[in-house]
């Protein structure tokens, strides 16, 4: 099932929905809902985040395979019952895939690198699994965070539109949240985008209400 907002959706889930759109990104950063997967889970909600090419005044017309283009998905997976393997009831599964420069792309610790940007965003030790976040910390403390990175390189042949070679990073995770408040999830997950892509320090611009 996805969120429609309606009334008959459990209370929890819809605010857990509501506080992810209370996040605040930077303006360089696009979040918009799109379709979830289905069957995970009896309530589903997710987030599409991009990042605008600085050099493309249409960020819609970014080729696919450009250099540098970033793009992201958050998914919120609500079971009121929870599930054994997840630790609680709400789980998150995270989606990252972006071009990389050839010089990073070399780089034989651009995985490790790559995870550990996400694990200190959601404020897990390196090695850990699960985190209590500093007194402050706007990220609730996680469980079971687990995933994979994987550096590819593509070369292209013949008639086939695109640069000769690219490089890609991709970035599976998933987390549990110990409570409904996914505002600081989102922020970390775009955080991490940010540094996948590659840009500098920016100010944040709120994303509004649903």
């Amino acid at each position: 099932m996805t969120s429609s907002g309606a009334p008959t959706e459990p209370a929890e889930f819809r605010v857990a929905v509501q506080s992810l759109h209370a996040a605040s990104v930077r303006p360089e950063i696009e979040v918009g809902s799109i379709r979830p997967p289905q069957r995970l889970a009896p309530y589903s909600y997710a987030l599409g985040v991009e990042v605008r090419s600085p050099d493309t005044a249409d960020p819609a017309q970014l080729p696919a395979d450009s250099a540098g283009s970033s793009f992201g998905r958050l998914v919120l997976l609500y079971d009121p019952d929870g599930q054994d393997a997840w630790n609680g009831t709400f789980r998150l599964v995270a989606y990252i895939q972006a071009e990389v420069e050839a010089a990073l792309a070399a780089d034989p610790l651009l995985p490790q690198v790559a995870w550990s940007w996400l694990a200190e965003e959601l404020g897990v030790a390196d090695g850990e699994t699960e985190s209590t976040p500093p007194f402050g910390s706007e990220v609730p403390m996680v469980r079971a965070l687990g995933g994979t990175v994987t550096a590819t390189t593509s070369v292209r042949y013949g008639d086939i539109a695109g640069p000769p070679q690219s490089h890609q990073l991709e970035l599976r995770a998933s987390w549990t949240a110990t409570d409904g408040d996914l505002t600081g999830h989102l922020e970390a997950f775009c955080e991490v985008v940010a540094s996948v892509a590659g840009l500098p320090p920016a100010g944040v611009a709120s994303l509004g209400t649903v």
